[in-house]
């Protein structure tokens, strides 16, 4: 499925800029910069056309991202970290190694090998927090979302933990385009979760608590499925009082987070336009339809980085404060304004579903200025 092509790479592929700047038909002044906003504006992938951009917030990145892109398949992982950013780059490497390994042992693509990955990337984080935990505990505390897409022979396979978030953009009756979401977000915000959580808990009062305002899962976190988050999973790795954000007043009894992904399979359909990954630092601040409506009204140039000024701007809003004046905060300060945010655009060419077209086939990390071949080779795939 993704046999790589580095011969290829190197002649068609545009090296990465690292520092994004809108150009003038954005309506953005192109004299002032934003030094933690990483872009790739559009790229090609085996069905169409891609756009990636990340904007950083926190002092250090916790968003990790990758778009894997095969001869007849593409592959995008959006990874949103909290605590830290070790989960997350973990998944990041170890995830898709994974998905392909089950994939040539088992001879497909489909929901029970994404499963495996994500159980199979689990089980390896969980093994360097034992490893980790007795020099470095608040590794224990670290953990991460992770969204996944596959556009496999016509399908899109989508496994999702958190509350990040993919949604198609497809085109109505009247030729107006309609947003899809095709995740759930698992976050205690949301009814149906906590009562979820209370069915799975029925005997702790205290599994959903809302504090200051914001329901939380033991008081303490809001989303409720993950990768790490290990003092939250397993009792060995509780946490001291010398943590009191991360401590639990009593010893865990069961996990009250898990890392089973919800999943969800597309034949794709003629008015399937583009698919949006990201994380949810995005949706933080646009609804589906906005996004999809800034997506299908605009050229697919810069688009991903488009969506990530207008949510900048909507967060500057908020606090009253210009754009400018905002992406000259530094990173941590900017945390206080805006999340990191991941945002990856994936547009269906259908005329290319079926078609073996000679692209390069490669690997590209959001932010990292990192392009090239993948280490992966998958034959025999059916």
């Amino acid at each position: 499925m993704f046999s790589w092509l580095a011969s290829m790479a190197c002649a068609c592929w545009k090296p990465v800029r690292r520092y994004a700047r809108m150009s003038k038909d954005d309506g953005e002044d192109s004299s002032i910069e934003d030094s933690l906003l990483w872009c790739r504006d559009l790229d090609k992938h085996s069905y169409g056309e891609f756009s990636f951009a990340v904007v950083q917030a926190n002092n250090v990145l916790e968003d990790q991202s990758q778009v894997e892109t095969g001869r007849d398949a593409t592959f995008v992982g959006v990874y949103d970290g909290h605590g830290g950013p070790e989960a997350a780059r973990f998944i990041c490497d170890h995830l898709f190694p994974h998905l392909t390994r089950l994939a040539r042992e088992n001879g497909t693509i489909s929901e029970d090998i994404l499963r495996g990955a994500f159980s199979a990337t689990e089980d390896g984080f969980l093994t360097l927090v034992r490893r980790s935990h007795g020099i470095k505990p608040a590794i224990a505390a670290i953990g991460s979302c992770c969204l996944v897409g596959v556009i496999w022979r016509g399908t899109l396979y989508v496994a999702n933990l958190g509350d990040s978030r993919a949604v198609v953009g497809s085109l109505g009756k009247s030729n107006n385009i309609v947003a899809e979401q095709l995740t759930s977000d698992h976050n205690a915000s949301r009814e149906d979760v906590r009562q979820e959580l209370r069915s799975l808990h029925p005997d702790d009062s205290h599994i959903v608590v809302l504090k200051n305002g914001v329901w939380r899962i033991k008081g303490i976190i809001q989303v409720s499925r993950s990768i790490g988050d290990a003092y939250l999973k397993r009792p060995e790795f509780s946490l001291d009082p010398s943590f009191p954000r991360f401590h639990l007043s009593e010893t865990l009894r069961r996990p009250v987070l898990t890392a089973e992904p919800s999943m969800y399979t597309r034949v794709l359909r003629e008015n399937d336009k583009f698919l949006i990954f990201a994380s949810d630092g995005l949706w933080e601040h646009l609804t589906n339809q906005q996004a999809a409506e800034i997506v299908h009204n605009n050229p697919r140039a810069g688009i991903a980085r488009r969506l990530v000024k207008v949510a900048l701007t909507e967060a500057a809003k908020k606090m009253r404060i210009s754009y400018d004046v905002l992406k000259q905060r530094a990173k941590g300060e900017r945390r206080l304004i805006h999340d990191d945010i991941t945002v990856v655009v994936v547009f269906i060419d259908h005329e290319l579903l079926g078609q073996n077209c000679s692209l390069p086939e490669m690997s590209i990390r959001g932010f990292t200025d990192t392009v090239g071949p993948s280490r992966f080779d998958l034959q025999g795939v059916t």
